[in-house]
């Protein structure tokens, strides 16, 4: 691996993943939930902004089979609109961060996604959580969106594996597009891998980091 490799802390952790739409958290940072979900101590709790009753099903099914120990807790805004509904965004995640506890981590989609939702979300996070790490992931999509990440973790290639297998498993009802399949799912992975000389990765921007010395 290039670089420096850091590591969360040992010992308890708490994670804040965020996302806009049913899947958005599975296909950003799945592999690195499942690669927390085998730690001790670990509390993930996830937020799904929009999403129709089979969606949100779906999502429960997903944190499930992801390692999340509680279901999602579920915004109820229209899908595609979140920039019109700026106020009730802002809400919601204020709403979530109050359900406490203060998290260690939290995993939110880009500032700089091309999709409207993703990217309302993405630069709210850091007015709401100001004393975590933030971990922006990424999406790929048709848009053609994909930047320069600057955080890498790494997966085996049982980890990715295991990513792409739940996916399937857990949204049926995204089988039908075009570019849900296998080769999608780890052929950006693999590419993230080589960034970072390892077979497999999930890719993050990070806005601001603090590095302590001890």
């Amino acid at each position: 691996m290039t670089g420096i490799a850091l590591a969360l802390p040992s010992g308890p952790l708490t994670v804040f993943a965020i996302g806009a739409h049913p899947d958005d958290i599975e296909i950003g940072c799945g592999g690195t939930l499942l690669g927390l979900a085998e730690r001790d101590d670990i509390d993930i709790r996830t937020l799904v902004l929009t999403g129709t009753e089979e969606r949100q099903a779906e999502a429960i099914a997903a944190a499930r089979r992801f390692g999340v120990p509680h279901p999602p807790v579920f915004g109820g805004l229209p899908d595609a609109r979140l920039p019109e509904h700026w106020g009730e965004t802002k809400d919601a995640l204020h709403s979530f961060r109050d359900m406490g506890p203060e998290p260690d981590l939290v995993l939110a989609p880009r500032a700089d996604d091309a999709h409207q939702d993703h990217a309302l979300i993405g630069s709210l996070v850091s007015t709401v959580w100001r004393g975590p790490l933030i971990l922006h992931y990424e999406i790929p999509k048709w848009d053609g969106d994909l930047g320069r990440p600057s955080v890498y973790v790494p997966l085996t290639r049982e980890l990715a594996a295991s990513k792409v297998r739940r996916l399937h498993d857990s949204f049926p009802s995204q089988r039908h597009r075009d570019w849900w399949d296998e080769d999608f799912f780890f052929g950006i992975m693999r590419l993230r891998g080589a960034e970072t000389q390892s077979r497999y990765a999930e890719a993050f921007s990070v806005g601001k980091l603090a590095l302590s010395l001890r």
